[in-house]
């Protein structure tokens, strides 16, 4: 399905715009150009920033659920935000407001491998958060990117040039000052950070062939963005479920006073609006701008995330720390150029 417009006139190929530079045909007028460039410009602008509030959004609250409400039930939380977005995903459906691909037994059987990769990922955030400061999540993850290049090389003999080897480095050696001067080190957050990091390489690594696959078992013979969705969240509700009683967290949930708050049930149901906003940003900014722009503000988006993570959450941090978190951020954007390039 084509992604939505949000108020901006599509241009036909006599009228073509680039959303970079805003610049149109000349034989348009210059009054009619301005206003064109001006309303392009803005959409842009509107939806960088609302990717931008959603995503440091979702995983400051996730922080902030876990660890200020000292919640022990990272497992619970991902489940009820997944249940949220298919809510919310099934009545825009219901009201023809999106489309998406019923889900027959052939899509599930196909999604499935890649839906318990997405659980796992999802699961492992929650846990390394409840561990780690804000900060050093956004640093580690970098290890993504390490991954996700190695993977990219072996399994699709896909090659990088020296650029992106060298931020690659600086990554890994930001990660591992990172790790020797974090105030707040604690190992088992750790471990569940790198696993994070493995799953979700897995995952970016698998999902472009399994979307290739599943798209041949559906009735319109596509798979749009809100159908993987609502793939993705349906499929992860029973697993979630088994994952609870694996990890016992049924009787801490029936032990725990906070399910008796309505301020803690206000927090956690706005974590799961805010999952479901950064996929409807994240394909709203894309669409208003480009893979370019995309990339680049995703690297740069870590930057206020770590600074507001460290505040908000009063971390104990050091000079050295400091500067190998803000090291691995900088790594991150020369990351975003070198593939650009």
């Amino acid at each position: 399905m084509a992604s939505r417009s949000f108020g901006v006139k599509i241009p036909s190929n006599n009228d073509e715009v680039d959303v970079e530079t805003g610049r149109t045909d000349k034989d348009r007028g210059k009054a009619f150009r301005s206003k064109r460039v001006l309303t392009i410009h803005n959409q842009a602008l509107l939806s960088g920033l609302a990717y931008c509030f959603s995503s440091c959004s979702m995983i400051l609250v996730n922080k902030y659920v876990l660890s200020s409400y000292d919640f022990n039930a990272g497992i619970s939380l991902m489940l009820y935000q997944n249940f949220v977005s298919v809510v919310i995903v099934s009545f825009l459906n219901f009201c023809g407001i999106i489309t998406t691909e019923p889900l027959t037994w052939r899509l599930i059987k196909v999604w499935l491998p890649v839906n318990i990769i997405f659980v796992g990922m999802l699961v492992t955030s929650m846990f390394s958060l409840k561990y780690i400061n804000v900060a050093m999540v956004t640093v580690l993850k970098n290890v993504t990117n390490v991954m996700t290049a190695v993977g990219e090389m072996y399994l699709f003999k896909k090659h990088h040039d020296n650029r992106v080897w060298a931020s690659l480095f600086l990554m890994i050696i930001s990660a591992i000052s990172g790790g020797f001067t974090d105030l707040s080190f604690h190992a088992i957050g750790y471990t569940w950070q790198f696993i994070n990091c493995f799953l979700t390489a897995s995952y970016s690594l698998t999902l472009r062939r399994v979307m290739d696959i599943a798209k041949q078992v559906t009735k319109s013979g596509d798979l749009n963005e809100f159908s993987m969705v609502m793939l993705n969240n349906t499929l992860s509700l029973p697993l979630g479920i088994l994952l609870i009683f694996v990890f016992n967290e049924v009787d801490y949930l029936s032990q725990t006073p906070l399910l008796g708050s309505p301020a803690f049930w206000l927090v956690i149901t706005f974590s799961g609006f805010l999952g479901l906003a950064i996929s409807f940003t994240s394909m709203w900014f894309l669409h208003q701008t480009g893979a370019t722009t995309y990339s680049l503000v995703g690297s740069l988006n870590k930057i206020p995330l770590s600074v507001a993570g460290i505040v908000l959450f009063n971390v104990p941090t050091s000079l050295e720390n400091s500067a190998s978190i803000f090291f691995g951020l900088l790594a991150g954007v020369l990351f975003a150029r070198a593939k650009m390039r």
